[in-house]
């Protein structure tokens, strides 16, 4: 059995397949996903998204906060940010990490609003960093070396 995934953002559909599960980080806690889970919405917190195919293989998201709706057959995920593990650019990542760093150093900022975005700039940038540093070239070398696939001989 499957369940219909699917992750968005304002932007763009970042992802959307027939997957085995899906692991969430909700802001209560990780939660897992499997069809015919009971109806549930939820909201995310900053953290990985995981979602298993059919045959094994993960794939990981990096997402900045949001929204689950589950449903028996369906479970959608509208993130505030989101990118595939493999999308990530972890050179561009570390620097929206120190310049983060940078503005809360130069000062207690005055403003809360200017705060928490700088804060949220922080959790968004070290997520991206965690999951990108993680999983990354895990399925690049599963692919190239045909792991989480049967082999021929095993079929």
């Amino acid at each position: 059995m499957t369940i219909q995934c699917d992750i968005v953002t304002q932007e763009r559909l970042v992802f959307s397949q027939q997957v085995a599960s899906v692991s969430l980080p909700g802001t209560e806690g990780r939660m897992g996903i499997l069809p015919n889970h009971s109806a549930l919405l939820t909201t995310l917190a900053f953290g990985d998204v995981w979602v298993r195919h059919p045959n094994g293989e993960e794939e990981h998201f990096a997402i900045g906060g949001g929204y689950a709706e589950v449903q028996p057959d369906k479970v959608i995920v509208l993130a505030d940010s989101a990118e595939q593990a493999e999308e990530i650019d972890l050179e561009r990542a570390e620097r929206a990490r120190e310049r983060a760093l940078q503005a809360m150093k130069e000062g207690a900022v005055q403003d809360p609003d200017q705060f928490a975005q700088i804060q949220a700039s922080l959790m968004r940038a070290q997520i991206r960093l965690d999951v990108g540093r993680r999983h990354s070239g895990r399925r690049r070398r599963e692919m190239a070396t045909g792991a989480g696939y049967p082999r021929q001989d095993e079929s």
